[in-house]
């Protein structure tokens, strides 16, 4: 799927104007949680606070979301305790390609909740490609001698990703399988923040992240991008190729974020909170701040073309599990 068609072929024209929705008597009555299954700082944080500041004060005088991190499995710690909470709007959660795509994907048995039917879907928030990061200290410039040197040295080198069935993992697996059966150590660690600084450390080789966790590192320095996932170059880092031009022809996988409430919310607040989303998506300041932290803007969303996004990219992550032959817990 290419990234226009990820962030807005199945993201439907909202059906009803942006701030057209009345805002449910009573709600909200205290302050608002989204949470974040991943450490502060990766991409998903950052989406976070910039929806959390700008969603605020278009929820009443009185609102207040707070960003509140939950990491752990790949974000399924931080989701399933989202799935037990009440359905009043009191607490929503920033689910991402890993926690409600590549890790139910690979770790159906693992994943204690199912990421369509356990949760109320309410709008698309973003997403961008992945990156093939090296530290920037690395002796390599390009994707090619990267794996040629990781074909003339297997099993010697080792690659960081968010967590282990993450779309990191699950993107550096198909990577490997692509560029001739690649032997490399999968090294996963908590979030965005931790992988970063182990690549900073030199503790790893390479590492698959998403273009916003990447993106001030690459900007001062201390990693270097080699290639990105999408099919085309992102305007962010023009100057970084593609796989598809590194050897890879055809070679895409996009991540994205998606709001989300615990099943059973309300349809009326959740397309309320739905219109508010696509509002602060339409504003030029934040949709530039999340453009500059590698975060493409989603094109407006409903609930339910929300749900059919979730759907179909879930089925598109448990092909990718299949054509790379990966076994992770399947058993």
């Amino acid at each position: 799927m290419k990234r226009r068609a990820l962030l807005g072929a199945l993201a439907a024209p909202a059906v009803f104007p942006l701030g057209a929705s009345a805002q449910p008597a009573g709600w909200p009555d205290r302050p608002i949680t989204l949470v974040v299954p991943f450490l502060a700082g990766g991409s998903t944080d950052i989406a976070a606070r910039i929806l959390a500041e700008r969603i605020s004060p278009r929820l009443g005088p009185q609102a207040r979301v707070i960003v509140e991190n939950r990491a752990g499995a790949g974000g399924a710690v931080g989701s399933e305790w989202v799935k037990n909470r009440a359905p009043d709007g009191a607490v929503l959660l920033l689910g991402t390609a890993s926690s409600h795509g590549s890790n139910p994907a690979a770790l159906p048995r693992q994943t204690p909740y199912d990421p369509v039917a356990d949760f109320t879907p309410i709008a698309l928030v973003g997403g961008g490609p992945m990156v093939l990061v090296v530290p920037g200290t690395s002796r390599f410039r390009t994707a090619q001698e990267l794996f040629a040197h990781i074909r003339a040295n297997p099993g010697r080198d080792s690659w960081a990703t968010s967590g282990a069935g993450g779309i990191g993992h699950l993107t550096g697996e198909y990577m490997k399988i692509a560029a001739g059966g690649l032997v490399a150590e999968h090294v996963p660690y908590r979030g965005g923040s931790a992988v970063m600084e182990a690549l900073a450390k030199g503790e790893v080789q390479y590492s698959l992240e998403v273009l916003a966790s990447t993106a001030a590192h690459l900007r001062d320095g201390l990693s270097r991008g080699l290639a990105v996932t999408s099919l085309a170059r992102h305007p962010l880092f023009p100057e970084i190729p593609t796989l598809n031009e590194s050897g890879l022809p055809g070679f895409e996988v996009t991540t994205w974020n998606v709001l989300l409430a615990p099943r059973g919310m309300e349809p009326g607040l959740a397309r309320h909170i739905s219109t508010q989303v696509n509002a602060v998506l339409a504003e030029p300041d934040a949709a530039r701040r999340l453009r500059e932290a590698g975060v493409d803007p989603a094109a407006p969303s409903t609930p339910d073309s929300t749900r059919a996004f979730l759907t179909a990219e879930l089925e598109k992550f448990r092909r990718i599990v299949d054509q790379a032959g990966i076994q992770l817990g399947r058993g």
